[in-house]
Parts: C-alpha cells; structure tokens; sequence
C-alpha cells in the first residue's frame, strides 16, 4: 500500500466520518455510488459483535433471522459485500450452552458469514472446543496472536478475499484479556500475544499483496484495558477498518483512530448491524469510507430471512422440553444486570452467593459478578431462566483459606470500583465497606466474617466457582489452594437455594457499602447499594437474554435515547420524572452529563436507589 493511497485515504475518511451520514438502510442504500469516483467501486462490510447467542428476536434486540434479513437486502442492493463477526458469538444464552455452541455455528452458516475473530468467550467450552467449531464453520475463524505453548498460531491468522477485482486482506485478533476472562483451564497451553505487534506483523506481510486491510479483532475500548482497538490503531499503520468487539462499545458512526483506520463497533446482543461502506477508484485506492449502524427500529419494515426462522425454530423446539420445566418461584424481581452486579451488591448476586455458601456448608462464599448474566422476574422461574443467569456450567468448589487472603481476593475484586468490573465480588457469610478514596489495594475495611472481624492468620473455608478458584478475573491468591471438595454446577445450587425458600422474597441486604466520607471517584457506573428505608431497586435498562416460552417475559425498562421521556420544563432548569426500571446512570448518559453531577444536584445520599415518581434536577 503506496504512501499516496495511504494520505488519501486517512484524509478523505476523515473528511466522511464528521460529516452527517444516515443511519436507516434506506437512507444509506448499499447501491449508492455517489461517494465513489467516476468507474470507482463500492464494497461494504456488514459486522456483528457481542451477540451472545441472543437468537430471537424482541423488543431491542433482533435476533439472528431479523439480522439475516437486513443482510440479505444489502447484499441484494451491493453484491460486493462481506459479513464479519468480531466475537463472542457461541456463548452466552442456553440457545448455545446446552450445546456447546454449535447451534450458533449452524446459524452462521446459514447466514453466510464470510470470516470472524474469536472473543474470550470462545473459549468457555475449552480450546480444543473452539477448534472444533472453527471446524463445523463454513467460514474461517481468524485469529493472529493466539499461539500454542511452541509458538505456533492456533488459528489462520488472516485471509485476503477478492471483491469485484479489489483484493482484500482480513485479520483476526483476540483480546489477550482471555487468559484470565475465560476459565484459566480453558486455555490451558495457550498464549495470547500482543495483537499489536502481530498486527504489525501480518501487515508488513501482506501490504505489497492486499488493496484494502480489514482487522476484525474481539478488543475493544475499555478504560481498564491494556490492549485495545485504539492501540493498535495508533501502532499499526495501514489498517483501513477496524471491526471491533469485547467491550460492546455503540459506535452511531464509527471513530477515526491512529494512522486514520476508521474503527466500528455494533454494541452488543444483536442490537444493532454494523456497516461500513468503502469507496475506491480505478486503481482500487481508497478514496472514503463510512460507518453507521442500523437498530430494530430503522429496519422494521425488513423481514425476517425465512431460513434462518426456521432453522432457530427448529433449535428451540429441540431445547424447549429441557427449559420450560418451573423449578421456582420469585416474589421479587431479581437483580442480575450487567452494570449493577459487576459494580455493586444485587439481591440477585447475594443469592447466588448464598446458594453457593449453603450447598458447600461453606464459612463464606464469594462469586464474580461478571458470572451472573441477566435477571430473572418476579413470577414462576424455569431452567432455562436459571441457566441464562449462570450459563457457564461452572461448579461449586471449596477451598481453605487464609482470612488475608480473603481480604487480598476482595481488593482484587473492587480494584477498579466504582467501574464495572467482571471480578466484583458478589458474597455471603461476610460484610465489608469500601473506601474509595484509598489507592486500589487498600480499599476493602471493616471486613465481618460470622459477624466477626476477621482473622488475617485464620483459615475459613471458602465456597466459590471453578473459575475464580483457579484464578479468573485475576483471583490468583485462590491458585496456591488445592480444592478441599466439588460440590455439583451454579445452577443446580441456585434452584436447589431456591426451592428450600419457597417464594424467593430478598432484597439486597447491605453486606458491601462504602465507607463513611470515602466519596467517588468513578466517572460512570453508580457505587455499591446501600440500604434506604422501603428502597426500590432499578437497573441499567439491558434485555433479558431470551429464553423459551412460554417463560414469562422481561420486565420492560426504558430505552435510552429512545423511549425515554424528555424533562419537564420548570423554573429552575429541567426536571425529569423517574419510571420503573431508571438508573441515575441512565438518565444522566441521556441527557449529556454524569450521574455524579445529577447527584450532587439532587443531593442523593446514594445513586443506586431512586424511586419512581421522583423528580430529578437536569443541569442546563
């Protein structure tokens, strides 16, 4: 790739991506040449990431047959078009757990799939699993820092596809975050390398040979990461495009990294279908390129592709039996979203907790957060609803521990706090206050075991999963411990908790809270709950992963930027009334300020608990 084609293309995607571009597939038909040069082409690549095995179709999310639907009406508009899936696709719903992801790979199939990069969650059934699926697929599964223990690639590292003449070079990348955001045994004899430097890599490889270089890699943007799309962006010239997943980052019209790759994201569940539009001329230089996404409500006049229906339907009619029997009933909503279990204490969390603590006879129990997945509501709970909130098949395990090791394992897991955090220490048979003003590592005080301080020199039996017991989310003080017994799956503890209940009526009850004047520091997610007088709890609007019917559906919660009310007028500035299902989070993020800001302006004494009907100050 010459200097010339480089300049002109950093410049011109520049130039594209602040002006305004449509968002619906009719504003952004795949047939339009206008952006392309008199005898120049067009080729769009269509992405997905984060799916999740979220196979049908409701409210925000649509499903694998509604997305094959749109996919097929750019494909009719634009042969000269590609599909690429950035990870986390065969894990994540029991549509995929109950068969260790091939129902999604058959899906993929269907839909014709062209190339995709693992995510961490590939690795969840084992990597000899993985490769057993990059097997079934009729479409390569890319991935160029992924290496086993002698150094060589566990995957092909990357592909060039031809396109209307244009010849175009794909690589894979994997968050090397799998090591430890996977069951460590998942990978065991596997190594993740920088995906920068193979990047680097694979392009000085194949830069004299490719046209356009496309990089779809499972990376993302968080804060907390060390490697990420914007990294290798700004160390790798000469990638055109990135396709980017991992941290389910919603990117309306894609950003411009390093060296002017244009990096796009679809957000997560199969909200949205990414697409990018690339425009070259007769030497198949390119000369712009934009990005935006489509959602359900921009293509709701698009139908479903009818083979895929089927071929879904035929999946859940084969799981149905196994996922409609009722195991439980809940008087209660309970808590298993994504932002409140990894950020803080849920009803939800403390049960899992206490399911674990009471199934192993435990002194304590301790679960991560980022292992509970969705919510259950109020009414009868089925299997599949159980499996959804636990879908990782781990097991009970106990270990015996140091009481200083309890403490090191819970400043691990509020490290990053009040930041979402996977590690998040959900407990029971213990209480605990965060300071937050203290450095990370000296955050965890007035630690109670049995009601009792604890013991640094003590030994307690611990009850956690197999994932954190072997050192996941970063819990390595657990590794040095052999298991002291196994004590069957998540799941099967939580409906056996849950049955012995009865009608399950909790509320989270105060076991983690912040410590007195430690403040936050945080820029996004609310702190840990704290108990009020009759609160009610409310989530960061997220979809339920589905589950068979006739499991009683999701509780609705609003959309932000969508569904939302706008405020009140009033005299001194905007009010906005709180719904059932709000955060402070949420409102905030609406309505272009922080949750800290609302808060100090509302004097909140805690931003986790707002009630509805309450009537919140919006800054100017």
């Amino acid at each position: 790739m010459n200097q010339r084609k480089r300049f002109t293309s950093v410049l011109l995607s520049a130039t594209v991506l602040f002006g305004s571009f449509g968002a619906a597939v009719s504003a952004a038909p795949a047939t339009d040449k206008a952006a392309a040069p008199e005898g120049g082409k067009h080729i769009t690549i269509l992405h997905t990431n984060d799916v999740h095995s979220h196979a049908v179709e409701n409210k925000e999310e649509m499903g694998y047959a509604k997305l094959a639907g749109i996919i097929d009406k750019y494909r009719s508009e634009n042969p000269d078009s590609l599909l690429l899936d950035a990870g986390d696709a065969v894990h994540g719903t029991t549509f995929a757990t109950l068969v260790n992801g091939e129902s999604v790979v058959k899906v993929m199939n269907e839909m014709g799939y062209d190339a995709m990069a693992p995510g961490n969650h590939e690795f969840n059934y084992g990597w000899q699993q993985l490769v057993k699926l990059a097997g079934e697929m009729k479409f390569p599964l890319l991935s160029a820092n992924v290496k086993q223990a002698d150094g060589n690639r566990l995957l092909k590292p990357y592909i060039i596809k031809e396109v209307d003449g244009v010849k175009i070079g794909i690589i894979g990348l994997t968050t090397p975050e799998t090591a430890y955001k996977t069951n460590p045994k998942n990978v065991e004899g596997i190594d993740f390398a920088d995906p920068a430097a193979e990047a680097k890599a694979i392009v000085n490889e194949i830069k004299d040979q490719v046209d356009v270089v496309v990089a779809v890699g499972h990376v993302g943007q968080d804060k907390s990461s060390v490697d990420t799309s914007l990294k290798v962006a700004q160390e790798v010239p000469g990638i055109d495009v990135f396709i980017d997943g991992h941290s389910h980052t919603v990117l309306q019209d894609g950003l411009v990294g390093g060296n002017g790759t244009l990096i796009a994201s679809a957000g997560e569940y199969s909200k949205f279908l990414g697409v990018v539009d690339l425009y070259l001329d007769e030497n198949n230089d390119v000369v712009s390129k934009k990005a935006t996404l489509v959602d359900a409500k921009e293509a709701a006049d698009i139908k479903p592709d009818a083979d895929v229906d089927a071929l879904v339907k035929s999946i859940q009619a084969e799981q149905k039996p196994i996922l409609e029997e009722k195991v439980a009933n809940s008087a209660v909503n309970l808590n298993g979203e994504r932002e409140n279990v990894r950020a803080g204490e849920t009803n939800l969390g403390d049960l899992v907790a206490d399911a674990i603590k009471d199934v192993s006879g435990a002194d304590v129990a301790l679960t991560n957060g980022g292992g509970i997945r969705t919510s259950i509501p109020a009414g009868d709970v089925t299997k599949g609803q159980v499996i959804s909130v636990l879908p990782f098949g781990n097991q009970v395990v106990t270990l015996e521990v140091t009481g200083a090791d309890i403490k090191a394992a819970l400043e691990n897991g509020v490290a990053a706090y009040p930041e979402p955090s996977g590690g998040f220490p959900q407990v029971s048979g213990m209480t605990f206050k965060i300071d937050t003003s203290a450095a990370a590592g000296s955050r965890v005080t007035s630690l109670m075991i049995g009601g009792k301080p604890y013991d640094p020199a003590a030994t307690y039996t611990l009850a956690t999963n197999d994932f954190t017991a072997v050192g996941g989310d970063q819990y390595t003080m657990f590794t040095k411990y052999p298991q002291a017994g196994m004590f069957g799956s998540l799941d099967e503890a939580l409906i056996s908790h849950m049955q012995e209940l009865g009608a399950v009526n909790v509320q989270a009850d105060g076991r983690i809270t912040e410590a007195a004047g430690g403040g936050n520091t945080g820029t996004e997610p609310a702190p840990a709950p704290v108990p009020q007088p009759t609160p009610v709890p409310v989530t960061e609007p997220a979809p339920v992963p589905e589950v068979e019917e006739p499991a009683p559906a999701p509780v609705p919660v609003p959309v932000p930027n969508s569904n939302t009310p706008k405020p009140q007028d009033s005299a001194a500035g905007q009010v906005y009334v709180v719904k059932s299902g709000d955060t402070l989070y949420a409102i905030a993020k609406n309505y272009g300020t922080t949750w800290q800001e609302l808060q100090k302006l509302n004097k909140i004494k805690n931003a986790h608990w707002i009630y509805p009907g309450q009537k919140i100050k919006i800054p100017a």
